[in-house]
């Protein structure tokens, strides 16, 4: 029983210096948040109550993260990682709460499950609905919940604008597994139906998640021009009607407005 003992106290103590690390690392993020100008070593040292050569050895991997900068002789500050990352949450936080409330404007006119998706990796994954019990059998997404890109009608709206380059490495990845009959489990069927979609500017699921449920999504994009979520109707398969993408479009161009979008003009 002895080496068992002696393996499980050297795991726990692995995990615990890994949180010790984790914990002084955030400690100095915190002290160079505080600095507007580049800041000494030692004077991070002294600040967060670290060691000199423990301060030098978390901040040399946190430069090679790019979440701190080296300036010059032993000067730091926060780096460009960080900015990313914010940028990535403030994106996902600004989207949400612009899509709220046409969200339901939407679900009233259709009487539908209503979603907000985001790509992440080589899925979506769902940030908001709209929906009501009052209108009886619903087709709703858990928030939280992910799908992969070629099986879902906001997935297919990302891969549309994606380089034919990056369209390629995801087949690859992925070899395009279905889940039902309709699922697009082929690289020529993919590709015409994303080329189906940048010419409509909309984008379908026939049942090619779920039997019995049929989508459609519109893009909702930034000041940038780049698409930043799906707008998507999810309905049961008999229930979905075309009269509603007028509405849907409309309704994706009021949120990517209030994002600052402007369409390009001929």
């Amino acid at each position: 029983m002895l080496p068992t003992t002696l393996n499980m106290s050297s795991s726990l103590n692995d995990s615990q210096m890994a949180i010790q690390v984790l914990e002084r690392a955030m400690r100095l993020l915190d002290a160079l948040a505080l600095q507007t100008d580049p800041v000494p070593l030692k004077d991070l040292a002294a600040t967060t109550g670290l060691h000199t050569s423990t301060t030098h050895r978390i901040l040399n991997d946190l430069v090679v993260g790019r979440y701190v900068e080296r300036v010059d002789s032993g000067l730091y500050r926060l780096g460009m990682r960080l900015l990313e990352l914010g940028s990535l949450v403030k994106g996902r936080l600004d989207v949400r709460e612009a899509a709220i409330e046409p969200m339901r404007e939407l679900h009233k006119i259709t009487g539908q499950t209503i979603n907000l998706s985001l790509q992440q990796g080589d899925e979506i994954i769902y940030i908001e609905r709209s929906w009501s019990e009052r209108s009886g059998m619903q087709v709703v997404r858990a928030i939280g919940g992910r799908a992969p890109l070629h099986l879902t009608s906001t997935g297919k709206l990302f891969l549309s604008v994606s380089d034919p380059r990056q369209v390629r490495a995801y087949v690859m990845r992925t070899g395009l597994a279905g889940t039902t009959r309709n699922s697009i489990t082929q690289a020529d069927q993919l590709e015409r139906d994303l080329t189906l979609i940048r010419r409509l500017g909309y984008s379908r699921d026939n049942e090619e998640l779920e039997l019995g449920v049929r989508c459609i999504a519109a893009g909702i994009y930034d000041d940038t021009g780049q698409l930043q979520a799906g707008l998507s109707i999810s309905a049961p398969a008999e229930r979905l009607r075309d009269e509603w993408i007028p509405a849907l479009l409309e309704i994706a161009h009021k949120i990517s407005a209030s994002l600052g979008y402007e369409p390009a003009t001929n």
